[in-house]
């Protein structure tokens, strides 16, 4: 299937579906010699997996990961690495019922147009299921960027309206919702409690902050950094936007306001403020780099909705099964996944470029 690959020199390839017998990966431009091991990428793994709270899906499946290749005495060969997950709580039949129809919000009409088939057991390719691969993929980008001090911090801004007041990195992870800030947590987990009690879902907001890259990545005109982490994280199937900086605030802002002032601190060159979130010219400043994406409401809930039939005929549908209600805690490593993939291929590509 076209359009499973991402990257350039660091490439991700991810294959499988949410009720097929595993799920997998393979990622190519590993150097060899690097240590790594299954726990090193379990525990990414175990930040996104099923059933880690009231507020997801209860879906239980371990996410245990098992490298087939690329690895031998805990280093790298600089093989391709063939990464798998086996799935073991998969039920189809709760399914069966929608093959035939096609579920408000989801992907089922838009894959049976393009291919004429669909996996309909819990959204075969589409599912969210898939995104596994990709923090598998994204936690051994981010070891080999732990030298280069490049952190990357994901959080839940905003659930359904509500907004964390202040950001505290040591509290992320003290919550089910991943939020900075654990009073507000506390008003998004009701939010969350309340849409489940009434068969609904809520969207949000989830911000990534990138410390420590440093200046000079991106390519000019269609690679920029800016489009290469815009398109890593608008992959995510519940991504509907994305803004970098100011986002669609600079619509408001004057160019007086706007413009980053430099000047010259000790032997660097810095930005009083950071309106253009650490990127100028689609190439990044050393400047944190602050992205935000808008996470939807998932699609599958247990209201009864309008519909048709494979056929065209009016007909009608309420999602059962085990789903999340809120993504945004869930798609938080994803997020930080993708953007660790990205960063990483663009250093490699950089290093190509000046050494």
């Amino acid at each position: 299937m076209p359009g499973s690959s991402f990257g350039t020199l660091f490439k991700v390839t991810t294959f499988g579906e949410s009720h097929g017998p595993a799920i997998g990966a393979i990622v190519e431009g590993v150097k060899p010699q690097i240590s790594l091991t299954e726990t090193d990428i379990q525990v990414e793994l175990d930040r996104r997996r099923p059933g880690q709270s009231s507020i997801t899906t209860q879906r239980k499946e371990s996410d245990t990961v098992e490298i087939l290749s690329g690895v031998f005495q805990g280093k790298t060969t600089g093989a391709p690495i063939g990464l798998l997950i086996r799935n073991s709580d998969a039920k189809s039949t709760d399914y069966s019922k929608f093959k035939d129809m096609f579920r408000p919000g989801h992907a089922d009409f838009s894959y049976q147009m393009k291919y004429g088939i669909r996996d309909w057991r819990g959204g075969g390719r589409s599912s969210g299921r898939e995104t596994a691969m990709r923090v598998a993929a994204g936690a051994i980008a981010k070891k080999i960027l732990v030298p280069y001090k490049i952190k990357i911090t994901a959080y839940t801004l905003a659930v359904a309206g509500i907004y964390a007041k202040r950001i505290d990195l040591n509290s992320i992870e003290s919550n089910p919702v991943r939020c900075p800030d654990p009073e507000q947590a506390k008003l998004m987990l009701e939010k969350i409690e309340e849409a489940r009690k009434n068969l609904d879902s809520v969207g949000g907001i989830v911000e990534a902050l990138i410390q420590g890259c440093p200046a000079g990545l991106g390519e000019p005109v269609f690679d920029k950094l800016s489009a290469r982490l815009a398109a890593a994280v608008m992959s995510i199937g519940t991504i509907k936007g994305v803004e970098i900086g100011d986002g669609f605030k600079v619509a408001e802002m004057r160019g007086s306001e706007d413009n980053d002032i430099f000047y010259k601190d000790g032997k660097s060159i810095r930005t009083k403020t950071n309106h253009a979130g650490g990127i100028l010219g689609g190439i990044s400043t050393g400047e944190d780099i602050i992205l935000r994406v808008a996470v939807k409401p998932a699609s599958s809930i247990a209201q009864e909705q309008s519909t048709v039939d494979v056929h065209g005929n009016p007909t009608t549908v309420k999602v059962t099964g085990r789903h999340d209600p809120c993504i945004c805690p869930r798609v938080v490593p994803v997020v930080e996944a993708m953007l660790a993939i990205t960063l990483l291929d663009s250093l490699l590509i950089q290093k190509s470029v000046n050494g």
